[in-house]
């Protein structure tokens, strides 16, 4: 029999020990993992891991719109930042290099729309524009990760994308583009097979969808 999850379950932060259960397998699982306490400290810390003069492409992400880390990136000049110099790219004859260099950054920083307590990932996407440099493509990936994100298990994860994310970012996106969102692609990181380049850094407090 299928549980019910309530609706305010999806935006609940995480007990400590739930964050705890979470990290300790990802850890296991190959991800750098670091609990922090709130936004202000993931800011601190997202600058310190970039390298100055880095390419950076920053995912779409209210988490990182809604931190300030987006514009940190993007408008601080220490970076090569990736999404600005796309933006001004001719989509019609520059589509190869803009496919290239979202694919292939030196340093992929986003979010994702669940975390397991199992010690998986999961990112839903749209256009999946994120999902090559999240899946390997980038030298460094970051993901800043809420605690109301973490479910027990794959499944209600995937609950989470359908139940709650989604109609948050179809409504975002239907202000912002004039147009629905959908789940066209999902991505489940299960591990991370290359040590140091995956980073996790898991907050104690809500931020983001």
């Amino acid at each position: 029999m299928t549980t019910h999850i309530p609706a305010t379950a999806h935006t609940d932060p995480a007990s400590e020990e739930q964050l705890k259960r979470a990290a300790s397998a990802l850890t296991a699982h190959g991800f750098t993992v670091e609990v922090l306490d709130d936004v202000a400290a993931a800011r601190v810390r997202v600058e310190t891991l970039i390298p100055e003069g880095a390419g950076v492409f920053t995912a779409a992400s209210e988490t990182l719109r809604l931190s300030g880390i987006q514009d940190d990136i993007n408008s601080s000049g220490r970076y090569q930042a990736v999404k600005p110099r796309v933006l001004a790219m001719d989509r019609a004859t520059a589509a190869d290099d803009i496919r290239r260099l979202l694919a292939s950054p030196d340093v992929v920083v986003g979010s994702v729309a669940a975390l397991t307590e199992t010690g998986s990932l999961v990112v839903a996407s749209g256009s999946g524009s994120q999902l090559p440099s999240y899946a390997g493509g980038a030298g460094l990936a970051i993901w800043i990760v809420g605690a109301q994100k973490v479910v027990p298990d794959l499944h209600t994860a995937l609950r989470r994308v359908e139940d709650h994310a989604l109609p948050l970012e179809n409504a975002r996106a239907q202000e912002v583009y004039g147009r629905p969102s959908a789940v066209n692609r999902l991505l489940v990181l299960n591990a991370e097979p290359h040590p140091g380049r995956g980073v996790v850094l898991l907050l104690r407090e809500a931020i983001g969808f």
